[in-house]
């Protein structure tokens, strides 16, 4: 099916195998070099997808690898404020550049070109799709051994573009507690399926909240469904992540590479053994 296709088979006139059979891939910049891409994904909105992205290039930053993170959710992009990035994007001759952070992971989001971070992006889908090529052609990505794509919610126009676009390597699913998000979990796996994308796993997060004077674990959100999902679409369960205002503040204040990542460090471990897989 084309990227373009409306459904409507009378207002078409070419057959869709012939369609199928259309190369809609794009190479990165010429002086790019990227190991592995990693998409992070999630059917619905608010369960935390920048912040895993955010912590998944921290933790493989610090085991000792070049993490970059292409911000593909282009009308609400929040990596830039997670990691105090205040200066914006430059270019050179060659092409754009992304940001580094602190401790030297590399950034493009639509926040680094606006003139004030405040700025709404009212475009279309193709016009946001288009964008988000650009940030994977246009974009000198140098030695670059993990690039995480913080994609939007859902299963539009900008995961589809990615898909067909961008070689991802896998994806990982971010979900919680809430048993809504079985059904909507099952939309993002079955498009994986169908764009054949490998599905490294699922992370829970605001699984629970640990209680700093009892040390109870209190399910805010109600009991974890994230097991019988996982069972269900035959997935790992990478992580669950807590409920902990330390996180959410160091969001606030861009200095999300302060916060102790070891609930990541199976990811790690998974990351690193599809590396040597490959």
């Amino acid at each position: 099916m084309s990227e373009s296709c409306n459904n409507n088979c009378s207002s078409c006139d070419i057959e869709c195998n012939d369609r199928d059979k259309v190369d809609f891939s794009e190479k990165p910049h010429e002086m790019s070099k990227i190991k592995k891409v990693i998409g992070v994904v999630s059917g619905k909105g608010g369960v935390g997808k920048s912040l895993v992205t955010s912590m998944l290039a921290t933790t493989m930053n610090r085991r000792g690898h070049h993490s970059a993170i292409l911000d593909a959710d282009i009308t609400g992009p929040s990596i830039p404020k997670a990691f105090g990035m205040e200066k914006k994007a430059v270019a050179n001759k060659y092409g754009l550049l992304p940001n580094k952070s602190k401790t030297g992971i590399d950034v493009m989001s639509i926040n680094l070109i606006l003139e004030k971070d405040t700025d709404p992006v009212v475009w279309r889908g193709p016009i946001i799709a288009s964008t988000v090529k650009q940030f994977w052609t246009d974009v000198i990505w140098e030695d670059v051994d993990y690039m995480f794509i913080d994609m939007p919610p859902g299963t539009g126009d900008v995961p589809l573009t990615v898909f067909q676009s961008i070689p991802v390597d896998g994806i990982i699913i971010v979900t919680s507690p809430q048993e809504l998000v079985s059904m909507i979990v099952t939309k993002a796996v079955r498009m994986a399926e169908i764009m054949n994308i490998p599905i490294i796993g699922l992370v829970e997060n605001m699984s629970y909240f640990k209680c700093p004077s009892c040390h109870e674990e209190h399910r805010i959100f109600g009991d974890s469904h994230i097991e019988s999902i996982a069972k269900e679409h035959n997935l790992k369960i990478l992580a669950k992540l807590p409920i902990d205002p330390k996180i959410a503040e160091a969001c606030d204040t861009g200095d999300i590479e302060s916060i102790d990542t070891h609930y990541f460090d199976y990811i790690g471990e998974i990351l690193e053994d599809i590396d040597e897989k490959k």
